[in-house]
Formats: C-alpha cells, structure tokens, sequence
C-alpha cells in the first residue's frame, strides 16, 4: 500500500483533484508495489548545502567497554578481565590487544568513554541509542527517519536503509518511522542467516512484480502518461507526482538500485579485507550505499557464528554482544563461542578497520560519519553462572565517532577506575543525538514538519571541541 508523505499531506484533507488522485494511483497501475521511501526524495525542495551520509554500527547486545575501547588494567582480578592494553596511535589512549587495527587507526576518529543513561534492558536501552532520548515514547522516531526526513537522497535509491535484523527482546519499532510519515522508515535487508555473507544472497526488494517485464513496465507508464495528460504533469504537484512514479519505474528497471547493492562487483580481495561474515559483508555493503547516495545505513554488528568449533547457540540470532556467560548460553565473555569476545572483537576490529581504510582511500570519510556504539556497556564485575560474563550497565559505556568534521584522535569523558561510572564529562543521550546531527549539518533545533511547530530534531547541545 502507497502512503504519502508529509510534505504532501494535502492528500488528506480533500484538497487535491481528481486528476492529482489518479497520478498518485498511478503506481498501482504500474503494477509496483514498492517501499515509500521514493516520495520523501522526490518532493523535497529544501535547499542543501554539502551532503553527508552515516554508517551507524550498532553493537547490539551492549559491549563491554573495559574489554575493548576502555581498558582498566589496574582494576583486581574480577574487573580488569584477560585481556592487555595496548598503545594505539593516540598518545595515552590504550585499547584491548584483541583491537590492534582498530588501535593503529585511533587518530582518524574519536572516542568517548562518558555516555550513560538509566535504561538497561535490551529493548529500552536500543530505544535510546537509537533516538538520542533519554525517556523516548513509542513513536519517536529514530536518527535514520530524522535524517531521512531532513536530508533525503537526490537518487533513485532509500534515504534509510538497515543492515541485518534485531532480534525478539527488540520490538519492532526500529523498523518504522515513529510519528513521522512512513515514507521515512528504513528498508531492511537481511535477516538472521540470509545475509550477504551468504552463499549466493541477492537482494531482491527492487524486483519488478511478478509477471510484469520491464518493458511492460515501461509500456504502461507511456499509457499512464498519456492519461495524466501533458499540462498536468507540468505544473506544480504534477511534476513532483511524475518524478516520483519515473523514480518508482528506473528503481525497478535501472541498474542504479540493484549496482548498489551487488556485493559481486566489489573485488574478491577487498571482501576478504573487511571479512567474509555478516559484519564484514554488511560494512561493505553500507560503503558501497553511502557512496551510491543513501543517507543513513544502520548495520547491527552481528559477527555470525563460529565455524571452527566454538558453540554456536543458533545460526540465526543475531544479538552478537550479550555476553552474560548465562548457562544458556554455553559459552564465557572470554571465550570463542557465539557469546564469546575471543570470537567478536577479532572479527569486529578487522570489518570496522576495513571500513575505515576503505572510506579514507575512496576520501569518503571527510563526508560520511562513522558511529560505533551499542544500547549500553557491560558491569565491571565479571560474574559466573556459571560461565564467566558481564550483566547489562548503562550508567558507563563508550563510543566512537569519526568522519564527517570529527577530529580525529580526540578522547572525550573519562570512566572512573573499574570503569563503573562516569568521572568527566558526562554525554547524555540528547548529548550524543545533537553531535551526531551537527556532524550531518543538521541543526538540533531544525523543527520535523514544514510547519515549524513540531518538535526539533533533538533537544541536546552538540560536543562542538569534537570538530575542527
């Protein structure tokens, strides 16, 4: 079902004709059933400056902090954990040794070890992460609808696309565009083991509809054409309304859609750089949409599962950093199990390093902001139920942010000594948002409706020494 966008919403209270009606049922017509995404970008006339895009890696599960990017190797035994700290290239800066791309590549984005807030269940805590509210309602939306409604794409591709599903403790909010028009929501590809780390996976959400040809496609858009009529499709409405049906027609008969997401044209060599599992294939795919004009990727860095052994819980649960080390589970924080670290940092830091080496070489990474961050961190204690592992604690996590004006090699906040709570500079939620926002030349205070009564983008004040 075709839905409109708000900044057409004359639809809805009778003020179009007759004939505008019939442009707007054109595609049905034509015989598309396609995602609304294509009317966000073919109705925006607010002018734009320079254009930036994000790659929002969302460590889904929460990440332990002291075991990655916030060491504490003067912490006693049952916080410090196995790992050692090592230099990276950011003077006084030590991440794990199980990080060491990562760590040669700290001075190309910064992080900050001072994000908090009071929810720590999985649902919750992701609402969070991804709206920059601190008490979100059900239909806030998140950053990518935001992005998507301020900043859509000029090209015949999604505004907001998502990388790699969530699983059941996450409703499906995520997957909508909270209060504002649909035409904002993400189109998600892959889910659980049918991603494009699979064997021959093809993204088939631009597919004509069944039975319909391209050039039956193009047959009736002529027909379609011809009933509009000429003067119509130039005036005002008439020419937003056919450059939307012309877009929903090229996404399905054009290569530009399906070239974007073809993983086969990346080079075999640089698809065993970022890693042949889902983190790896997706990044690489998000890099090539950024590139193609999308606005926002959102991947869930969901490493897969083990195949040298490591117990593997099930192929297809895709919470990749939930490392409680629970009897469920089978498996400790440390190990290299599915719910082990010693499986996904090794993988995370050679997908999110390739990420970046990639966007540098291809002078992306000026214009695309990279977000690393997960709904919360882990509890410093290390529990054992009886496998080792670390509960859920979002009073203290990290985070990385790079590209986009960032500076690189900045260090922002600072943990306390067991890395439990926030000892300077504390980032909030509306915090994290606003700079997030900035970076992508959104103002915070820029309203969601044309009218300029909705609410702002975000109530937060960016961290402006992160820039310049």
């Amino acid at each position: 079902m075709w839905n409109l966008g708000e900044e057409d919403n004359r639809f809805l209270d009778g003020r179009r004709t007759r004939r505008q009606l019939l442009q707007a049922g054109g595609l049905g017509m034509l015989g598309l059933a396609l995602p609304e995404f294509l009317w966000a970008g073919a109705s925006s006339t607010r002018p734009r400056g320079a254009e930036k895009s994000c790659i929002f890696i969302v460590q889904y599960g929460g990440a332990s902090h002291i075991d990655s990017i916030d060491p504490k190797p003067d912490a006693v035994e049952g916080i410090r954990g196995p790992y050692r700290p090592i230099a990276t290239r950011v003077p006084g800066l030590h991440f794990s040794e199980m990080l060491p791309r990562l760590a040669a590549l700290a001075d190309s984005y910064s992080v900050l070890h001072s994000l908090s807030h009071s929810r720590n269940d999985h649902d919750g805590g992701m609402h969070v992460c991804l709206t920059g509210k601190s008490q979100p309602q059900d239909r806030t939306p998140c950053f990518g609808t935001v992005v998507a409604r301020l900043q859509p794409t000029r090209g015949n591709l999604p505004s907001y696309v998502w990388l790699q599903n969530l699983d059941a403790d996450v409703r499906l909010w995520y997957l909508t565009s909270g209060f504002l028009p649909p035409v904002y929501s993400p189109l998600i590809i892959g889910r659980g083991a049918n991603n494009p780390s699979a064997q021959g996976f093809r993204v088939t959400a631009f597919d004509p509809p069944a039975k319909v040809t391209a050039d039956r496609l193009r047959t009736r858009e002529r027909l379609l054409t011809a009933l509009e009529g000429v003067a119509t499709a130039r005036t005002g409405p008439g020419v937003a309304m056919r450059r939307f049906q012309e877009r929903a027609v090229d996404l399905v008969t054009g290569p530009q859609a399906r070239n974007a997401f073809n993983l086969e044209r990346e080079p075999a060599k640089l698809r065993d750089r970022y890693g042949r599992g889902p983190l790896g294939q997706n990044l690489l795919l998000a890099r090539r949409l950024i590139e193609a004009g999308v606005r926002l990727v959102t991947v869930n860095a969901w490493c897969g599962v083990p195949t040298d052994g490591g117990f593997v819980y099930s192929p297809n649960f895709t919470q990749g950093w939930d490392h409680h080390g629970a009897a469920v589970q089978r498996c400790g924080i440390f190990s290299n199990g599915q719910f082990g670290l010693g499986f996904v940092l090794p993988r995370f830091d050679q997908a999110v390093s390739a990420l970046l080496e990639d966007l540098i070489q291809r002078d992306l990474l000026g214009q695309t902001l990279v977000v690393v961050v997960g709904e919360f961190g882990r509890t410093p204690e290390i529990t054992n139920q009886p496998y080792p592992g670390r509960d859920h604690w979002s009073q203290c996590y990290s985070a990385i942010l790079g590209g986009a004006g960032i500076r690189g090699g900045a260090v922002y906040g600072a943990s306390d000594k067991d890395g439990r709570y926030v000892k300077d500079r504390p980032v909030s939620p509306e915090t994290f948002g606003a700079t997030l926002f900035h970076a992508l030349g959104i103002g915070p205070e820029m309203r969601l409706s044309p009218d300029g009564f909705t609410e702002p983008a975000s109530q937060g004040l960016p961290i402006h020494e992160l820039f310049g």
